[in-house]
């Protein structure tokens, strides 16, 4: 019996990008598989191609060179709706700038990706992730009226509500002070332990990185060292 393909896998994966005259490889012949379930840590220092690299596992992005596949399947060409609509229910986001729609209370901005994958019950969910992260009294106040840790506190929820099988986060403890990134931190930790979700993150903090299963360090666009 064949084993199952990795949940999110990267072959020879390159991105270019103009700058004026020049020609940048900001990623680099990446190779990478996580595995279901697996929570990694992407390290390296500002410039080495992060957050580049976590937008092409999503697909926001695609790549000069190379594959990217999700469960087996190769992403790198579909159309924007084909993207939109594997996203919808696979796929979920963290950003260090929150991203939440200002125009929509806390509430709101769970509910829309709930109600986008067809889940039943969708208010009920909505309600029921925001008590998971300690909002329950919030979620009729919109974003310029909550802290940034509890902006943050709302994006997890919104991140896990349509229960994705892989969830993406850049920097999410980044624009928080060291006591309120370790509430998110063991929020999104516990989240992800829960709900079985594989956790692709990417962080500049060594204490963030040692939560993970596995660690890779990218330096110039390529995988330095794994740990």
């Amino acid at each position: 019996m064949s084993s199952p393909p990795p949940r999110l896998e990267l072959r020879q994966v390159t991105k270019r990008l103009r700058s004026g005259e020049r020609e940048l490889v900001v990623v680099d012949r990446v190779d990478l598989a996580v595995a279901a379930g697996e929570f990694l840590a992407v390290l390296g220092p500002s410039g080495s191609g992060k957050s580049t690299l976590l937008g092409l596992a999503a697909g926001l992005d695609r790549p000069s060179e190379g594959r990217v596949l999700l469960d087996g399947r190769e992403i790198q060409d579909l159309s924007e709706r084909e993207l939109a609509v594997m996203r919808r229910g696979r796929l979920g986001f963290v950003f260090q700038s929150f991203q939440l729609l200002a125009n929509l209370t806390a509430l709101e901005n769970v509910l829309l990706p709930i109600e986008l994958a067809g889940r039943a019950r969708p208010l009920e969910a909505a309600r029921g992730m925001l008590a998971a992260v300690g909002l329950a009294e919030r979620g009729h106040h919109y974003p310029a009226q909550l802290s940034g840790g509890e902006q943050q506190r709302v994006a997890l929820a919104r991140a896990f509500a349509a229960e994705p099988e892989l969830l993406l986060a850049d920097e999410p403890t980044g624009n928080l002070d060291g006591a309120t990134g370790a509430l998110v931190l063991e929020l999104l930790v516990r989240l992800r332990a829960e709900r079985g979700a594989t956790l692709v993150l990417v962080t500049h903090d060594p204490e963030v990185a040692a939560r993970a299963d596995r660690r890779i360090h990218l330096r110039d666009g390529r995988i330095e060292s794994q740990s």
